[in-house]
């Protein structure tokens, strides 16, 4: 195929059309002429069943796919039909989450989030087994999850390899006792302490770099770290 001239080019990592990609596209596409074409590069496979209907819909027109060695390359005509930048991105400052929680037998929770549904159990469990998560377990998954998918969106921005991740966190309250109503005391979450281990290939120091920028985006680790004293090291190994 003949190498077409670009106007602009945007990188998608390994981001999908429903996790931020196309406000990210149409941001980089805002800029661009009408006719003009902006390459998409991606990773992600899902893109090239999803971009294609995304076009049609917005009046643009995808005219090459090309699959290279690292990723994928989609470049897109723009047409006259592009929204408004400004509006997209007020709407997605303004959205909402919702989940539906429902009480049942034996002290636990039905979780309806989206398509989703799991079971929740007690709030500070804390024996060695439990029948369901507690909300104290989902509270460190769900801050660990931000931090471990966080931190692989951010290197598939920046174009660095991550082999391996994972999180382990750990927690305490102020006084357990506090919250099962035998002594008076404060029972919230005091402190949250963990390690991330990263093996990668890339330099040390651009990793840990990243690190704090995923830290410092962080949705959850930027609440909770107003209210308790949040520690987590990261380690990076080969």
């Amino acid at each position: 195929m003949e190498e077409q001239n670009v106007d602009g080019v945007c990188d998608g990592g390994d981001l999908d059309c429903g996790s931020g990609l196309l406000l990210i596209i149409k941001k980089a596409m805002d800029p661009i002429r009408e006719g003009g074409i902006l390459e998409i590069r991606s990773r992600e496979p899902s893109v090239e069943q999803d971009l294609p209907a995304w076009c049609r819909m917005v009046g643009h027109s995808l005219v090459a796919v090309s699959p290279h060695e690292t990723h994928t390359s989609y470049l897109v005509q723009k047409g006259a039909g592009q929204s408004d930048v400004q509006s997209d991105l007020d709407a997605a400052r303004g959205y909402r989450w919702s989940v539906r929680v429902r009480a049942m037998p034996g002290l636990t929770a039905q979780v309806f989030a989206r398509n989703h549904s799991f079971t929740a159990g007690q709030p500070a469990d804390f024996s060695a087994k439990v029948e369901a998560p507690s909300a104290m377990d989902l509270l460190l998954a769900a801050l660990g999850s931000d931090l471990v998918v966080g931190l692989r969106a951010a290197a598939s921005r920046e174009n660095h390899v991550l082999d391996e991740v994972e999180c382990v966190l750990r927690a305490s309250l102020g006084n357990v006792l506090a919250h099962l109503g035998i002594e008076d005391g404060d029972p919230s979450v005091q402190n949250v302490s963990g390690t991330i281990y990263i093996a990668t290939v890339e330099d040390e120091a651009s990793i840990h770099g990243l690190w704090q920028s995923v830290l410092a985006h962080s949705p959850l680790y930027q609440t909770l770290s107003r209210a308790a004293q949040i520690d987590i090291r990261c380690e990076v190994t080969l």
